[in-house]
């Protein structure tokens, strides 16, 4: 008589554990949406910045796919404007952002996970009232700010007002908060110090948080527009985003192509920070543990 213990183990699952194949239909339909709506846009500009003069980007004429593909667009974009200076001003930016935002944050996130100091509940109220008012509404003051210090036209001046978030500190407390308090406490009486604790306790137990962090950051800088166009004047100082806008100016003569290829060209980056972190991002995410 076979056992349960001598059947084989089923490696393979069964459809039947992904659910009945009417609500599968419906979850694959779900997901072709989203799909569609997210990388949708992406994969349209990738296809018009690939089209040739004689095709038709907009219109009743216009077709999806490129009958002649051609790389004249980004050419053309490396010809008109600076994008290697663009593409070094944004990466320093950049490195500033997640440097100071890691540094910051996660030490802020840290004191404000541990009970017992005075101001405690004061910080918190105000951290999270500050995610309250949009940056529109600070604008103007954080110019003069920056304009008092003499930041206009320089990259400081880009990264200074962020360089570090609320939302980036209440994340890190948040993970620094999930640390249970005996482990610490055996760490105490280790002899471990504040510094050893923070540094081999808490945070290789937020590295998910660490790593979401991370790729905020980058994204967020990376993809700024607005504060750059405020604060830089020179075209040597000019972030990504910013130098391609000037892309659709009619000096250039503007070319629908030309714009596509340089969107292409500013989201490249993120789309190979994406595929190299995933997998360190959702393990990190997933992997509650502890490690001394």
């Amino acid at each position: 008589m076979t056992t349960a213990v001598d059947r084989p183990r089923r490696l393979l699952p069964r459809w039947r554990d992904y659910g009945r194949p009417r609500e599968l239909v419906v979850r694959y339909l779900l997901l072709l949406f989203v799909l569609g709506i997210t990388v949708g846009p992406l994969v349209w500009q990738l296809l018009a910045s690939l089209k040739s003069t004689s095709e038709d980007v907009f219109g009743a004429n216009a077709s999806l796919l490129p009958h002649h593909p051609t790389l004249r667009a980004y050419r053309q974009v490396f010809d008109q404007v600076p994008v290697a200076t663009y593409i070094r001003n944004s990466a320093i930016v950049v490195i500033l952002s997640i440097a100071s935002q890691l540094v910051f944050s996660t030490m802020a996130g840290y004191m404000l996970s541990k009970p017992g100091w005075k101001g405690r509940k004061a910080v918190w109220v105000v951290l999270v009232a500050s995610m309250m008012f949009p940056f529109e509404s600070i604008m103007v003051s954080l110019f003069l700010s920056i304009r008092d210090l003499g930041l206009v036209d320089n990259l400081a001046g880009v990264w200074l007002p962020g360089f570090v978030g609320a939302i980036n500190v209440l994340l890190m407390r948040g993970a620094f908060l999930a640390v249970p308090r005996e482990i610490e406490d055996s760490a105490m009486l280790d002899g471990a110090g504040e510094w050893q604790r923070f540094r081999y306790l808490y945070l290789p137990s937020a590295w998910g948080a660490i790593m979401v962090v991370t790729i905020n950051t980058f994204i967020s800088a990376w993809d700024d527009f607005l504060w750059p166009l405020i604060v830089l004047r020179s075209e040597s100082h000019m972030t990504l985003t910013l130098g391609l806008s000037r892309l659709q100016s009619s000096s250039f003569g503007y070319d629908q192509r030309v714009v596509m290829a340089g969107s292409v060209i500013s989201v490249i980056p993120v789309l190979v920070l994406f595929v190299i972190t995933q997998r360190w991002f959702y393990k990190g995410v997933s992997s509650g543990a502890v490690k001394l």
